[in-house]
């Protein structure tokens, strides 16, 4: 496998997180990385797919699949970019940071970084030799249609909620959000083991171990799960506390009573 391709993943990534830095500055809205984050990783899967070494069959899954993963999640923060204020977690570092745009620009770009990391997986699957489909491509396909399912049923169960006034300061307990404070988020996690199951057979697919390790590092440590409790501890207090005395984290489980 060349390195060659990773630059050039990093390099595009490092030039639109500064476009799309521009746009936070003009907008006031930082929310716009996301959007970015999880489109730029779509364009990776589709560059990827048309160039690594593998055999065409893993290379079209990757195209495929992680493609309509990256698309469907930036449309789906792109509508709440557009239609809602900025995610209270950026109006925190707005204000934690004074407003400094070179903090913010050097934040948008470790999500340029991001974007490298969490595209070596995809690589890694594309440079898969197996010509035939095996039962680990089988079970890869299974996983990204359950996982994606999970997260397209969380994410609609959320917004419904969201869009309703009367749950304005109110904390979602319906659907999946009754078993888990994070269910869009478990599946997110979840989604990274299609890749490790479609790189089994290709060099160096130890490698795409990567996706899922730095995710659930990333949600649960870093700027997943403690910067949206820590918000919504802030907008809904004491009802929320509750939530998560009673209710798992991340994994989907029965609640406490």
């Amino acid at each position: 496998m060349s390195l060659w391709p990773l630059l050039i993943v990093w390099a595009v990534s490092a030039l639109a997180m500064s476009a799309v830095w521009y746009v936070q500055v003009r907008t006031r809205n930082a929310g716009f990385v996301d959007v970015a984050w999880a489109a730029l990783l779509g364009c990776a899967a589709l560059y990827y797919g048309a160039i690594a070494d593998g055999a065409f069959l893993p290379r079209i899954l990757v195209a495929v699949l992680a493609a309509a993963w990256g698309f469907r999640l930036s449309l789906h923060l792109l509508h709440r970019v557009l239609n809602e204020s900025e995610d209270g977690r950026y109006a925190f570092l707005r204000e934690h940071w004074q407003g400094n745009q070179l903090k913010f620009f050097g934040f948008f770009q470790a999500q340029a970084l991001l974007v490298l990391m969490f595209s070596v997986p995809f690589y890694v699957a594309a440079s898969n030799p197996r010509e035939n489909l095996s039962i680990w491509m089988v079970l890869g396909v299974l996983v990204w249609v359950v996982s994606l399912t999970g997260e397209s049923i969380a994410d609609l169960q959320l917004a419904r909620f969201r869009t309703n006034p009367r749950n304005k300061g109110k904390t979602c307990r319906d659907g999946l959000w009754r078993y888990s404070r994070h269910p869009n988020y478990f599946f997110e996690w979840l989604h990274w083991f299609a890749y490790l199951l479609l790189a089994i057979g290709a060099p160096h697919a130890w490698l795409a171990i990567l996706g899922p390790i730095v995710m659930l590092v990333s949600l649960c440590w870093i700027t997943g799960i403690p910067f949206v409790e820590a918000q919504s501890l802030r907008s809904r207090g004491e009802d929320y506390r509750e939530y998560q005395r009673t209710t798992s984290a991340l994994v989907p489980w029965f609640p406490k009573r």
